[in-house]
């Protein structure tokens, strides 16, 4: 999944996580980036009907947004991102890490870095690379914008995903 990542292009890696099983590692080896704590957004793995889902499901989703807070947590989010990745673009950096974590690492944490990669497709499209990591899930995408990969759900019209699974 690393086709071309030499390029130059700003990489921005979004991974989702657990923090019982500890923050995630930074590939690149420059450490910095962000990682945000979901915990304190009401957690759909507390009631039984969700506990089998991620925040990928519709369900989770729905829970999630119709309590609110998750809103304003990501508007936080991208308004500590977006000039984040700006400013890396413009001084040539190739990297940077976002992580969210939360109890579990399967619903809050999972729908936001959702969140945060499709906002970034939408704000940046081809001018950064995107690779997206549910870690307790094992998935790893690269979003890409034109024509490779399988469309995204959610995701700008010319966004694809090519995923494949992961075990760290």
């Amino acid at each position: 999944m690393n086709d071309n990542m030499d390029d130059g292009k700003l990489t921005v890696e979004i991974t989702s996580f657990s923090y019982r099983k500890g923050i995630p590692w930074d590939s690149s080896g420059n450490g910095g980036g962000y990682v945000f704590d979901c915990r304190a957004l009401e957690n759909p793995g507390k009631y039984e009907r969700y506990r089998d889902m991620t925040g990928m499901d519709t369900e989770v989703i729905e829970f999630l947004e119709q309590e609110g807070g998750v809103f304003r947590f990501l508007e936080n989010v991208y308004g500590l991102v977006d000039p984040h990745v700006r400013r890396f673009m413009d001084r040539g950096f190739t990297h940077l890490s976002v992580c969210f974590g939360c109890t579990g690492g399967q619903h809050r944490s999972v729908y936001c870095a959702e969140s945060l990669a499709r906002h970034l497709a939408s704000v940046f499209g081809r001018d950064i690379r995107i690779v997206l990591t549910h870690r307790e899930q094992g998935v790893t995408c690269n979003i890409l914008s034109g024509d490779a990969g399988a469309s995204v759900k959610g995701f700008p019209t010319d966004t694809r995903a090519v995923c494949g699974s992961r075990r760290d």
